[in-house]
C-alpha cells in the first residue's frame, strides 16, 4: 500500500498541516490567557480542538480516499463521520461564543441555548441516519468518496446556526465592540467566500485556509478586546480602592482616635476602637465634652454596610454631637436627631444609638437607648454585668418617637463598656455566635485592666473564637473608667 499525492492534494495537505499548527498554538495561548472570561476561554478551547479534529480527519480522508481494503473502508467511514460531526460542533461552539459575548438577557439566552442544542441534536441524528443509508455521502467499490443525494442536509443545521449568529450580531450589536463585531462577521462570511473560490480552483481546499485564518483573527481580536476590558476594570478597581482607602481614612479621622484622649483629666480614662468589616463601616463611637463637667458618650450602629452606611454614619454622628453639645439632655437629643433624620430619609436607613452624659464631678451617668445593645457596667470591686435598660425605637425608624432616659451611679473604679452587635454576633466557621456570655467572660478575665487592655482582651477572645472565619460585621467598642 502506498500514498499517491497530486499537486492539489499536496497544497491541501500543506493548508491542513499549517492549520493544525496554528490551531495548536492558539489552543496553548488560550490556556495561558488569564484575562479571558471563563466561558469565552472554554468555548475557544473546545472550538480550536474541534478545528484540529476537523482538519485532521479531513486530511486522513483525503489520504485514504481510493485505497483498497475493507479496513481502509471502515476507517474512511469513521473519519468521515467524525469530520462531519466536528463541522456541526464547530458551528455550535461559534454560536455559543457569539451568544456569550452578546450578553443577551437571561431569558433570551436560555431560549437560544435550547434552540442551538436542538439544532446540534438534529445534525447528529441526520449524520447517523445518513451514514447507514448513504444519503449524505458514500464510498464506491474502489473506496472513493462521493456526495449522497441528500448531502445538503449535512449543512442544514450549521446553516440554521449561522442564521442564529446573524440574528445575535444584529439584535445585540450594541453589546459588541466594533472590532469584535467585525471579526465575527469575517468568520461567518469567509467560509462562504472560500466555497465560491474553491469551485474555480480544481479541488484546492480554500475553506480550510479561510476557516482557520478567520478563526485565528477572531480569536486575536476577542483576546485583545477582553484584555482591554480587563485593564479598564483593573484601573477602575484601582481607582475605587484608592477612593475607598481615602474614605476609610476620612471616616477614621471623623472618630476621636488619639489616646490618651484627655491626659490632663485625671478623673477618668477612656479608650475606643472600630474595625469595619469592609473598607468603610456603619458603626461609630464618640466622646466629647458638653461642658467642663459633662462628658458625652455615644455608641451607634447604622443599618447596612459599606459606603452608604458610612455616609449615614457621618450624618448621624454630627447630629448627635451637635444637639448634645447644644445643651440638650439625652432624651431630647435622641428625639431631635430622630426627627431630623426622618424628615429626609428616602432610603429608609436607621441607626441604633446609646447616648450617655457623665457628670464627672459626681459620677452620675444619664443615658437613653435607641434600640442599641445593652451596656456592660462594672462597679468598683465587682464584675461586669449587663445593664438591661429600656430600649426605645431606632433612630430614623419613625418620626415622633419618645425616648426614656435613666441614671446610673458610677463610683471611683467603675467601668462602662459599650459595643455594637458585631461583638456578640461574631460568628465562627460552624455559624455559632460569640454571644454576650463569652463577652462578659472576656471582660471579667481581667476586671481591673485599663480601658485599652479591656478592649484588647475582648478582641483577642473574639479572634480566638471565630478563628479564620470571615468578619461580616463591624467590631466597635468603647470603655470608660471613672476615677472620681
Amino acid at each position: 500500500m502506498f500514498f499517491s499525492i497530486s499537486t492539489v492534494n499536496l497544497i491541501n495537505a500543506l493548508f491542513i498541516a499549517a492549520g493544525i499548527g496554528v490551531c495548536g498554538l492558539c489552543f496553548l495561548q488560550i490556556s495561558a490567557s488569564s484575562h479571558l472570561r471563563k466561558e469565552v476561554r472554554r468555548y475557544f478551547q473546545v472550538f480550536f480542538l474541534l478545528i484540529l479534529l476537523y482538519i485532521s480527519t479531513h486530511l486522513a480522508r483525503q489520504l485514504m480516499d481510493g485505497l483498497p481494503g475493507d479496513g481502509v473502508r471502515r476507517a474512511l467511514q469513521i473519519v468521515t463521520l467524525v469530520e462531519f460531526l466536528a463541522s456541526g460542533l464547530m458551528s455550535y461552539m461559534i454560536s455559543m461564543l457569539v451568544l456569550t459575548v452578546a450578553r443577551a438577557e437571561e431569558k433570551q439566552t436560555k431560549l437560544i441555548e435550547r434552540v442551538l442544542l436542538g439544532y446540534l441534536c438534529v445534525h447528529t441524528l441526520l449524520l447517523a441516519v445518513g451514514a447507514f443509508c448513504d444519503l449524505i455521502y458514500f464510498f464506491d467499490e474502489a473506496n472513493v468518496y462521493h456526495r449522497g443525494s441528500a448531502y445538503l442536509l449535512s449543512n442544514l443545521c450549521p446553516l440554521l446556526m449561522l442564521v442564529t449568529d446573524v440574528f445575535l450580531l444584529v439584535r445585540y450589536r450594541g453589546n459588541f465592540s466594533r472590532r469584535v463585531r467585525t471579526a465575527f462577521w469575517i468568520y461567518l462570511i469567509a467560509p462562504i467566500a472560500a466555497i465560491v473560490i474553491q469551485s474555480f480552483t480544481y479541488g484546492i481546499q480554500f475553506i480550510i485556509f479561510a476557516t482557520v485564518g478567520a478563526a485565528v483573527y477572531m480569536f486575536s481580536v476577542i483576546v485583545r478586546d477582553q484584555n482591554e476590558q480587563y485593564e479598564k476594570q483593573r484601573m477602575e478597581r484601582s481607582r475605587l480602592d484608592t477612593e475607598l482607602s481615602m474614605a476609610s481614612s476620612i471616616q477614621a479621622d471623623m472618630l476621636p482616635n488619639i489616646f490618651p484622649a484627655y491626659p490632663e483629666r485625671s478623673e477618668f480614662d477612656i479608650y475606643a476602637s472600630m474595625d469595619p468589616a469592609k473598607e468603610v463601616g456603619g458603626d461609630f463611637y464618640d466622646y466629647f465634652f458638653v461642658d467642663d463637667d459633662h462628658l458625652g458618650l455615644v455608641m451607634a450602629d447604622v443599618s447596612g454596610k459599606g459606603v452608604p452606611a458610612a455616609l449615614f454614619m457621618m450624618i448621624s454622628k454630627i447630629l448627635v454631637q451637635n444637639y448634645a453639645m447644644a445643651g440638650h439632655g439625652v432624651k431630647e437629643t435622641l428625639e431631635a436627631v430622630n426627627h431630623q433624620i426622618c424628615t429626609n430619609n428616602r432610603e429608609e436607613m436607621f441607626v441604633t444609638v446609646w447616648l450617655g452624659i457623665l457628670e464627672i464631678s459626681t459620677g452620675r451617668l444619664t443615658a437613653a437607648n435607641a434600640g442599641h445593645e445593652y451596656p456592660a457596667l462594672r462597679q468598683a470591686g465587682g464584675s461586669f454585668e449587663l445593664v438591661k435598660d429600656k430600649h426605645g425605637f431606632v433612630i430614623g425608624g419613625m418620626d415622633g418617637v419618645k425616648y426614656r432616659e435613666y441614671e446610673l451611679q458610677m463610683t471611683p473604679g467603675s467601668k462602662l463598656f459599650l459595643y455594637t452587635d458585631g461583638v456578640p454576633e461574631a460568628t465562627d466557621a460552624n455559624k455559632e455566635l460569640f454571644g454576650t456570655e463569652r463577652m462578659l467572660s472576656a471582660l471579667n478575665a481581667q476586671p481591673d485592666a485599663s480601658p485599652e487592655q479591656t478592649l484588647q482582651n475582648v478582641r483577642a477572645a473574639v479572634d480566638a473564637f471565630v478563628k479564620d472565619a470571615e468578619q461580616f460585621d463591624d467590631l466597635t467598642m468603647l470603655c470608660v473608667e471613672y476615677r472620681g
